[in-house]
């Protein structure tokens, strides 16, 4: 693997980021054309007569989209302070973390967020937040016993970087755009389930399409949240890198951390997806599955180690 200078790699990983989060809006827009081209009676049918139902239809799309997103977003924060249990640590509890903390944002030039403790024995970490007031970097009972100090503080440091780059305020837009998709498809498979045989030919084969369609966007939209939340891994790894100019120190916590990594109470996947390193994709990752890494939300983490032994 050729590594390629941190400036070059968090430029590209940026824009990699930017373009996967403009085609979510792109999918939602061109799956709502394909459904009106789709159900038009053959007589009387024309490409012109499509596009002028679908602009007719944008307004209506955009609002339920952004109603949905409001909703979403601030459903989604609270559910992830919630779902970790996690709970403030007192500097008078740990004054070796607070120091560690705020002598990153020191050297970074960034506010202190707050810092809280998960009661799990399994080493792993996450930032959260999306705004200055509620940026907190959380850190598991077991990694603040299992790492050494600069260990730790490659970690910390790289949890900061998330907070730096509002990396949780764009993996939640990433996760609404994929939950309007697994709602629709839900909402239309239920649809075809209990309406059965009572609707007629006409009315099936619009629920067929519109379900068809819905699958193919919650697919198409998940690979690209995947993709986004790789990308940010490999930037928060540069940046900690770059912040304690000791990659091999964070290349030796992965290493500790991937050997026991589960947080007992963190069950959902786009919750997991926000540690360091996320236990589930060893899940759902297929072995023999070539392409079984377009499905994970964090890369490999050998890869990682790997890259960062190069800088």
């Amino acid at each position: 693997m050729r590594y390629i200078g941190l400036n070059r790699q968090i430029w590209n990983n940026n824009l990699k980021s930017v373009i996967l989060l403009i085609l979510f809006p792109l999918v939602i827009l061109g799956l709502v054309w394909l459904f009106i081209f789709l159900i038009q009676p053959a007589s009387g049918f024309s490409v012109e007569m499509v596009n002028q139902v679908f602009l007719k239809s944008i307004p209506w799309v955009a609002s339920g989209v952004l109603a949905w997103f409001t909703i979403a977003w601030f459903s989604h924060t609270a559910m992830i302070e919630r779902a970790t249990g996690s709970a403030p640590l007192n500097r008078k509890e740990n004054k070796r973390i607070y120091n560690l903390v705020e002598n990153l944002c020191i050297a970074g030039g960034m506010p202190m967020p707050k810092v809280n403790v998960i009661q799990d024995d399994s080493m792993n970490a996450f930032a959260s937040g999306i705004k200055t007031s509620n940026f907190t970097v959380s850190l598991s009972k077991g990694i603040i016993e299992g790492l050494n100090d600069q260990e730790l503080e490659a970690v910390i440091a790289h949890e900061l970087t998330h907070i730096r780059n509002r990396d949780v305020r764009l993996l939640i837009v990433s996760i609404i755009f994929v939950g309007i998709f697994a709602f629709m498809t839900e909402a239309l498979v239920r649809s075809v389930r209990f309406r059965g045989g009572s609707s007629g030919k006409k009315d099936g084969r619009v629920v067929l399409i519109a379900l068809l369609l819905a699958a193919v966007g919650y697919f198409l939209s998940s690979l690209f949240r995947f993709a986004i939340s790789r990308q940010r891994e490999y930037m928060a790894d540069a940046g900690s890198a770059n912040l304690t100019k000791n990659p091999l120190a964070l290349a030796s916590a992965l290493e500790k951390i991937s050997t026991d990594a589960q947080i007992e109470a963190v069950r959902r996947n786009d919750v997991a997806q926000m540690f360091i390193d996320n236990p589930q994709d060893k899940k759902i990752r297929p072995v023999s599955f070539p392409f079984g890494s377009l499905f994970m939300t964090h890369p490999p983490i050998e890869k990682r180690i790997a890259l960062l032994r190069q800088f």
